[in-house]
């Protein structure tokens, strides 16, 4: 069973004597359980610290034992007054600064994923400013890059549709966009110009069909291709993707008819870009009809009435 072993009057602020009345009652080789008063109350009253001491090098039996009244004890004293539980082995574990350690450790976040800290940054850095040709202006957690002069000029080009095709770059060493290439681009090329180590930005001018008209839409195209690219690279591009296409459409004047986002080339297939840009309308569901009663004599009635006078039955 368990039993009382000692207990100390508070005299001083608990922290101010913590180590003093904790630490000699943990021997090398025995487990225990101490409850350790705070200052601090609930609706309950005081708030404990409950510190469940089990050395390394105590008896197995030992350990098996209090590790199996452990629950009893909480519930015995009242889950309600136990502010913080430390299970420990070490001394260092137990004293002031292990405690302070323990609480700063559960007021910190859960630790993330690679997958899900990338996407925290990603998520942080997409914030839509403003931008000029020649300025530079600081997102909330990014740096929104300006575009080179070759890189407008040849947007203007895009723009008079002088050239069908552009692909711009992220230039981290000298924090601009700069122009990577503006070679003619047919649709089944587009995919040969994706490329697969680095992420682009690319403004392709769609000639087709629709509905019996001739279109030529433009289409900005972001490829990312997966996590080939390293984080800060995919930061950078995330952050600079808004701020470009806010320029292209307000500054230049450019009407942007689709934005994608892709990782592979392979994706922009003939079909895919035409059901991009000019997507499906949903067909109106047809209004709910009565089903038709069965063909043929029907049942007898299971509502009727009593016949009026001189009218026959049926």
């Amino acid at each position: 069973m368990l039993s009382l072993g000692t207990t100390r009057k508070a005299s001083k602020q608990w922290d101010k004597e913590y180590d003093s009345l904790v630490l000699p009652l943990l021997e090398d080789d025995v487990p225990c359980y101490i409850l350790y008063r705070l200052d601090s109350t609930n609706n309950q009253g005081y708030e404990w610290v409950f510190l469940a001491w089990s050395p390394d090098h105590s008896a197995v039996r030992h350990k098996m034992l209090y590790a199996a009244t452990r629950a009893t004890l909480k519930k015995e004293f009242g889950g309600g007054h136990i502010k913080d539980e430390i299970f420990a082995t070490t001394k260092d574990d137990l004293n002031l600064s292990g405690y302070k350690k323990y609480l700063t450790s559960q007021a910190a976040p859960l630790p993330l994923t690679a997958a899900e800290e990338e996407l925290r940054q990603i998520k942080l850095n997409e914030v839509q400013t403003d931008i000029s040709v020649d300025t530079k202006q600081q997102t909330l957690q990014g740096v929104a890059f300006p575009v080179h002069k070759d890189a407008v000029a040849a947007l203007e080009r895009f723009r008079d549709k002088k050239i069908n095709y552009v692909q711009l770059e992220v230039d981290a060493q000298q924090e601009l966009i700069r122009l990577c290439s503006t070679e003619p681009t047919d649709l089944k090329d587009l995919p040969m110009r994706i490329p697969k180590e680095f992420a682009r930005y690319h403004f392709f001018l769609y000639k087709h069909s629709h509905e019996g008209d001739y279109l030529e839409s433009t289409v900005f195209i972001y490829s990312m291709p997966g996590y080939k690219c390293s984080i800060r690279d995919r930061m950078l591009y995330s952050s600079c993707k808004n701020p470009l296409v806010d320029m292209v459409e307000n500054k230049l004047q450019i009407e942007i008819e689709k934005k994608l986002e892709i990782d592979n080339g392979d994706e922009l297939t003939s079909d895919f870009m035409y059901e991009e840009v000019h997507p499906k309308q949903h067909a109106h569901k047809q209004a709910f009809a009565k089903p038709k009663g069965p063909a043929g004599k029907r049942g007898g009635r299971r509502i009727t009435r009593p016949p009026v006078e001189g009218e026959e039955e049926d």
